[in-house]
This record gives structure tokens, C-alpha cells and sequence, in this order.
């Protein structure tokens, strides 16, 4: 019989490699110590929420009965924590890591069974731990600029502009009329907070919460307070009216009439939109009911006419609570009975821009206002007029 020499050389080559074969996997069965390489269920859902100096992982347990416990791995290795697995599968393992810096770390997490198998890594990677750094760049939110507040009574309403960042909430500490503290949240929808029953001379402070990220653990806020101080409210010029009392100058027309001084003008205007006198020797005094009585008069502003004539440059603010307690002698130098001396001004120039000014502190209870006109810009003896007043209180 005659054989094929290509067919012996493919069955010794067969037998040559299943010889190989079988010694590699014996081999491989050395290097295990003859045992099964097993890899426990491992976390499923990572997820990561950042706090202050802190973190909080958080995965779905393994289904896999015979995991006994996970261990987190940060820091290259080097810092690790070990949790024990939870009896029921369900639900999720929650871990929060302390004492972190403020930098971005990666964490490897691993389950164990009773053997001490160990399964496949999983990685949460860049997850940001905020500090005092990102504490440094907030700012409490800011007041609106052209209307940051409107006191009215006892109500001071605080106007904010939109928040910048991812706010949580504003709290407003206040004063209220009984004297004691009070604290209101301010929630980031909300662009106005009406603090009823405030106590006018007192001081207001605000702080505002911000999270980094949505979802993190903790809340961070500004170091300090804003402050809000001397807080004042113009008068509600709708309650103004005119009182003539005895020596008062009269008005150059109908038109021209102390209620001219409170129709709400903005700027500098000119006739017949002002208060014009009639022709008079000066001192000139106007006399003016505020409509109700206040303690606590704190700023006056002046405007004068647009086109410069006759402004008041040098003039006396006088006020009182009750005008019958106060009877004039003739002629009226400002040092009536009872009447209390509010400021005394004296301005430079032609009278016309808005000058504002501090009047002098007070506890006296004003109700009635009484002008008292001494010079006017064009040296005019026996003129004024002037197109605005306005009032404030704390």
C-alpha cells in the first residue's frame, strides 16, 4: 500500500499542536493555581454629586448575590474606602468621601465576594470637589439699580435684579417695629420681597445660596452680608397740600401755585410749569402740609427753573407737628414757638440743577414744612420761583 507524504506530514502537524494546545492550557491552570479566574457583578449607574470638600457616589448594587462588599479607590490608589453591600439589590448604594481638597478627582470602584474575587473596575472620571475658591467668586444678588427699594408706611419692598448663577435662595434678615428680628427667603423666581412691619432707621442684610452644578449636595453662599443702611423713601407727594398762613408770599398766577412745586417734574422746567411768587419783599416763606406726620425727615432736594431766574440759593427749612400749637408773631423770622429748624442751605451758582442735601437729625415729629426764601440767584428783592421739591425719610 502506498501512503501519501503529504497526508503523514498533515496528521503529525495535527497531532504537534494539540500536544502545544494542552501543555498551554496546563500552564495556564498553574499560573491560577488551578482555579477558575472569577469577576463578582460589578456597580451599575454611576453617579457623582459634588458638595464642600466633599463627594457623594452613588451605583446600583450588583445583582449578583455573592457580592459582600465595594471599595473605592482615588488619589492613584492611594486613599480608599470600603462599604458593606446591601442585603436587598434593589434601591441604590449612597457614599459620601470627607476631607477632599478642591480639585477634580477620579474614582475606581470595585465589588469583592466572600472569596475576595474582586470585579472589573468602573471609573468615574473629572469629578469636580468645590471649595472655598469657588466660594471667593460669588456675590449675593444684586438690588435693581434704578428702583432698589420702595418703602411705604412700614413696608419696605426689596427690588433684585435676575440671579447670574444657579441661586437657591436669597434670606433678608430686617427689623420690625416691635424690635425684633425677622427672616424671609427670597426663592431665584421671585424679583421682588415685601418686608412688612420693617422699622424705618434700621438696617437690612441679605445673603444668597448658590449650588455648583445641579444636583450638588451642598449649597454655598458669599462670606458676607450686603447691607443696606440708611434707608430712604421719598413722600408720597400725593398727600401734599397748601396751607396760606399769615406773611406767606403769594403766587404771580393761578397757574404758578405752590401745588406746582409737587407735580412730579424730573428735571428743571420753566413757566407756567413752576411755582412763581408774586412780587414781594423777601424773605419769602411758603407753608406746606405733608398730609400726614413723620419722625425721621431725613433729605430735602430743590430744583430750580429751567431758564434761571430767581432761584433760591439761600433758604431755611422749618417743620412742625401741629400748627395750632404754634401760633406766628409778625413779621416770621423762623424761630416761632415750637418750630424746629430742619436745614439751613446755602448753594452757589444759578439755582438751577437739583440740589439734594442732608437735613439735620431730628426726633421731632413733622407734619407741616414752612420755606423760608432769604436770596434768590439774580438778587431779586422781591421774586422767586422754583419748579421742585421733594422729601425723603428713613
Amino acid at each position: 500500500m502506498k501512503f501519501n507524504i503529504y497526508s503523514l506530514t498533515a496528521v503529525f502537524g495535527l497531532m504537534l499542536l494539540i500536544d502545544s494546545c494542552s501543555k498551554d492550557a496546563t500552564s495556564y491552570q498553574d499560573y491560577l493555581g488551578n482555579k477558575e479566574k472569577v469577576y463578582p457583578g460589578f456597580p451599575n449607574a454611576m453617579g457623582a454629586a459634588p458638595g464642600n470638600y466633599r463627594v457623594k457616589l452613588s451605583w446600583t448594587p450588583s445583582p449578583d448575590p455573592t457580592v459582600e462588599k465595594y471599595r473605592i479607590f482615588w488619589n492613584n490608589g492611594a486613599d480608599s474606602l470600603e462599604i458593606a453591600a446591601p442585603q436587598v439589590s434593589s434601591g441604590k448604594v449612597e457614599v459620601v468621601i470627607t476631607n477632599l481638597v478642591e480639585y477634580s478627582y477620579s474614582f475606581t470602584v470595585y465589588s469583592y465576594d466572600q472569596k475576595g474575587n474582586r470585579s472589573v473596575p468602573v471609573n468615574l472620571n473629572n469629578i469636580k470637589v468645590y471649595g472655598d475658591s469657588y466660594k471667593a467668586s460669588l456675590t449675593n444678588r444684586f438690588l435693581n439699580t434704578t428702583t432698589p427699594y420702595v418703602l411705604e408706611g412700614n413696608d419696605l419692598t426689596l427690588n433684585f435684579m435676575e440671579p447670574d448663577t444657579i441661586n437657591t435662595e436669597t434670606q433678608v434678615f430686617y427689623t420690625q417695629v416691635n424690635g425684633t428680628e425677622k427672616m424671609l427667603k427670597l426663592l431665584p423666581e421671585q424679583e421682588s420681597i415685601k418686608l412688612e412691619g420693617y422699622k424705618t432707621g434700621t438696617t437690612v442684610r441679605y445673603q444668597s445660596s448658590y449650588i455648583p452644578v445641579r444636583g450638588a449636595i451642598d449649597s454655598f453662599h458669599p462670606t458676607d452680608f450686603s447691607v443696606l443702611a440708611n434707608i430712604k423713601a421719598p413722600l408720597n407727594k400725593a398727600l401734599f397740600r397748601e396751607v396760606k398762613l399769615s406773611n406767606d408770599v403769594g403766587t404771580y398766577t393761578g397757574e404758578t401755585s405752590v401745588s406746582q412745586l409737587w407735580n412730579g417734574n424730573t428735571a428743571p422746567t420753566d413757566y407756567p410749569s413752576i411755582f412763581h411768587s408774586n412780587t414781594m419783599n423777601l424773605p419769602h416763606y411758603i407753608t406746606i402740609d405733608l398730609g400726614q406726620t413723620y419722625t425721621g425727615l431725613s433729605d430735602f432736594e430743590i430744583m430750580g427753573r429751567s431758564s434761571g431766574y430767581h432761584n433760591p440759593i439761600e433758604f431755611e427749612i422749618w417743620g412742625i407737628d401741629d400748627l395750632a400749637a404754634a401760633p406766628l408773631v409778625l413779621p416770621y423770622t423762623g424761630s416761632g414757638k415750637n418750630w424746629t429748624l430742619l436745614k439751613r442751605v446755602v448753594r452757589t451758582g444759578d439755582g438751577i440743577a437739583p440740589y439734594r442735601v442732608e437735613l439735620d437729625p431730628t426726633n421731632a415729629n413733622i407734619r407741616y414744612i414752612r420755606l423760608k426764601i432769604i436770596k434768590v440767584a439774580s438778587n431779586s428783592s422781591n421774586t422767586s420761583n422754583f419748579s421742585e421739591i421733594t422729601f425723603w425719610r428713613q
